[in-house]
């Protein structure tokens, strides 16, 4: 599909919103509908070429072989997708035979809807799908909603089709529908952008990311590729990795089959991932719903790329039961061997502060890269971080023993720091970092420092705390540096300020660092007298009144019972002293077993 057919459908299917939900939704909730019934559609086009095919391994199944229960892979290999649907129903079929009674529209919808095999189900009930559609009807706009959605001037089949003009409709491919479906998403957060960033990465910093994992070892991709996010959000950081793999038209840009994986604990992010996934052809069972930190749904993958956005100052006190017991660690991933000062090597914490569980994501990805035993180049990884992954934690501590684990073994090959207000929900100083298990010759022992921090180009208009954005030739100048690993010095413009870029290369050595306690002897010092030892008989918050008494009695108000005998004199010298003593004060006053 060409970029104009592309902007056309996406135009189209975004007026939808305005024409039939303006009055039904607010603003903010008008991609609760779209993005699934975008979902649904193109799930329905699929679909409807096999139709009768389905329906007959449904008749065959049910009135030949007795079944109660129908079996998934007959209906799989009829359908041709890893989805079906058995009911009788299509959306056209739906608009078709409605009438102006929306309560036997939404009847049918629902069973429609119920006919879709489990694994499109799941994405249906994480979209509240069923919910909206109810809600639709009872506006009375279901009919119309779905009336635009199989509209003969918008085509979400992959096949090329004309509209009642005359007029050609490129077909979308399984990646061109997921060009539609990202562009969607990236408008849906424009328009509210207090969601924006924390399923969202900017498209051109993922760009970056994937060129900064794939580029320095194009020429030697592996044939069969995996690639995982552990916070994978609506999917654009697998998506972009597989784009680099095959361009838009579907041919390949290097020889290899492409797996994508991860994990996401948002419901509805989860679900436009996983469908997204379903749309390209990708094995959507490889997408899991839950907390990474609490369940390790991939314990037994290890994977060749990793690239990931994890949630930052956030905390993971939720998931603390899972990770520690008390003070141990009960959760391998999160456990680290290092030596101490005289060789003997420990299994330490490498757990952060519970304020902030991002380098729990890091330590995640860095358990699961496949070996070099198992792939000549290792596994690389591209995570973003914000400035406390560098800096917080003591000798000692979790982060510190994440941090060292890390450099000690020689995996931390390069941190770029990136511009401010980058990220659509933090206007705070971001940074990539990546790692390999497998540096060539000239970069081993070695870490790589780049700032980038003022190569951007400004927005005409700020996308939430996002005000500035790489342009490709920023790309391109950190790529090349990264590649070339040569310091490089900033440049002076004509008004005498700092511009481009920056690098600078540091040994490993020059990140480690010992704590050291120094002590010295306690100078304290102790000197008794009759004169300092005469106060401590004295309580601290009845002072005075003890002080009168044993001025006035001495030894006699050890006797028994003396202190009792003198209680209303004792309270009638506090009156006149302007002393205040309530009941538990005065009880104390006069109890001689103190």
């Amino acid at each position: 599909m060409n970029q104009i057919a592309h902007n056309r459908l996406v135009s189209f299917i975004w007026s939808i919103a305005d024409d039939c939900l303006r009055d039904v939704y607010v603003r903010g909730k008008y991609r609760d509908v779209i993005l699934p019934m975008v979902v649904l559609r193109r799930l329905d086009t699929l679909l409807e070429p096999t139709k009768a095919e389905v329906l007959e391994e449904v008749r065959f199944q049910k009135d030949e072989m007795k079944a109660i229960e129908l079996d998934d892979a007959p209906l799989k290999a009829a359908s041709g997708y890893v989805f079906f649907n058995t009911s009788k129903w299509t959306l056209k079929q739906l608009h078709a035979t409605a009438t102006n009674n929306q309560q036997i529209l939404l009847a049918n919808v629902e069973d429609y809807l119920g006919g879709f095999s489990d694994n499109v189900k799941e994405i249906i009930q994480r979209f509240k799908l069923l919910e909206q559609m109810r809600h639709m009807a009872d506006k009375q706009v279901l009919l119309d909603v779905l009336e635009k959605f199989i509209s003969p001037y918008i085509n979400l089949t992959p096949h090329l089709l004309e509209d009642p003009e005359g007029n050609a409709m490129p077909g979308l491919s399984n990646l061109g529908m997921g060009y539609v479906f990202e562009e969607l998403i990236r408008k849906f957060n424009e328009e509210n952008n207090e969601e924006a960033g924390e399923h969202f990465t900017p498209r051109e910093v993922i760009h970056l990311m994937t060129h900064l994992v794939f580029d320095p070892i194009r020429d030697r991709l592996p044939p069969v590729m995996t690639i995982y996010d552990p916070a994978c959000g609506s999917g654009g950081m697998l998506t972009e990795s597989q784009n680099y793999i095959i361009d838009p038209e579907g041919q390949i840009k290097a020889t290899g089959d492409v797996y994508l994986y991860g994990k996401e604990i948002n419901d509805e992010t989860y679900a436009i991932c996983k469908s997204d996934m379903m749309i390209k052809g990708n094995n959507p069972e490889n997408i899991k719903v839950g907390s990474t930190l609490s369940t390790d749904e991939f314990a037994a993958h290890r994977f060749d790329f990793m690239l990931s956005n994890p949630p930052y100052g956030k905390s993971w006190n939720s998931e603390l039961k899972h990770i520690k017991d008390g003070k141990d660690v009960i959760d391998p991933r999160f456990k680290v061997d290092l030596n101490d000062y005289w060789g003997k090597t420990e299994t330490l914490d490498a757990t952060p502060r519970s304020s902030d569980g991002q380098l729990l994501f890091l330590m995640e990805m860095v358990g699961k890269m496949k070996s070099t035993k198992d792939s000549p180049i290792g596994a690389r990884i591209a995570s973003v971080h914000n400035g406390s992954s560098l800096f917080t934690g003591d000798a000692g501590s979790g982060e510190s023993n994440i941090r060292r684990h890390i450099i000690e073994n020689d995996m931390l090959d390069t941190i770029i720091q990136l511009p401010n207000n980058l990220f659509y929900n933090t206007g705070i100083t971001t940074y990539i970092w990546l790692l390999t298990n497998a540096k060539p010759e000239t970069r081993r022992g070695k870490v790589q420092l780049i700032d980038a921090n003022l190569l951007f180009r400004k927005l005409r208009k700020n996308l939430g705390d996002k005000n500035c954005e790489f342009a490709p030739q920023h790309i391109d100048e950190i790529v090349a540096a990264h590649l070339a690993f040569q310091p490089v010095e900033r440049r002076i413009d004509g008004n005498g300020d700092p511009t481009g870029i920056a690098v600078q290369i540091f040994d490993n050595t020059d990140f480690g660092y010992h704590k050291v306690t120094i002590e010295r002897p306690d100078r304290r010092r102790a000197q008794f007298s009759a004169e300092r030892l005469e106060t401590l008989r004295f309580d601290k918050s009845l002072r005075e009144p003890m002080a009168h008494l044993w001025a006035e009695h001495g030894e006699e108000v050890y006797q028994p019972g003396f202190l009792k005998s003198q209680a209303k004199a004792i309270q009638t010298w506090c009156e006149e002293q302007d002393i205040t003593l309530n009941a538990k004060q005065r009880g104390k006053l006069v109890d001689t077993a103190l």
